[in-house]
């Protein structure tokens, strides 16, 4: 059950350590927003802003984010959408859901972000080459060989 129906938004520099129900905080220069779980649980929620995380849209009035807010972490397990400043509760995940969308975000982020390459075998140290003794040198020197 959604028991804020509405958030106002407010751009702040940093994120406070208390917020306020029914506030959306949004910080552009740490790209992320936070607000109390509209379920009314009092829990804090982030929504940082990346290509594989949510996207925010300031209209010059209000805000959307997408995609929706699952807080499945949470006990409260609150599911829903903020378009425009409105909160539009969306249906609840089972467990299996929630797994197999956690998966499809593991993959976006290795695609995007791509995935360090896997080693077979772990490199091994150079090893020094031997210093000819200055008789060889002096050997090649004179002989070029």
């Amino acid at each position: 059950m959604i028991r804020y129906k509405k958030l106002e938004h407010r751009f702040v520099e940093h994120i406070p350590e208390c917020l306020q129900p029914g506030i959306l905080y949004v910080s552009t220069k740490y790209a992320t927003s936070a607000h109390s779980c509209c379920c009314g649980c009092g829990e804090e929620v982030v929504a940082p802003f990346t290509p594989t995380d949510w996207k925010m849209t300031f209209d010059g009035e209000t805000i959307s984010l997408r995609p929706s807010i699952g807080n499945w972490t949470l006990k409260c397990r609150s599911h829903y959408v903020i378009d425009r400043g409105k909160v539009i509760e969306a249906g609840p995940w089972s467990d299996e859901q929630v797994e197999a969308e956690r998966r499809r975000d593991s993959a976006a982020k290795a695609r995007f972000y791509g995935q360090p390459p896997q080693a077979e075998h772990p490199p091994q140290p150079a090893q020094p080459k031997a210093t000819p003794s200055i008789w060889r040198r002096a050997w090649h020197w004179v002989w070029g060989r």
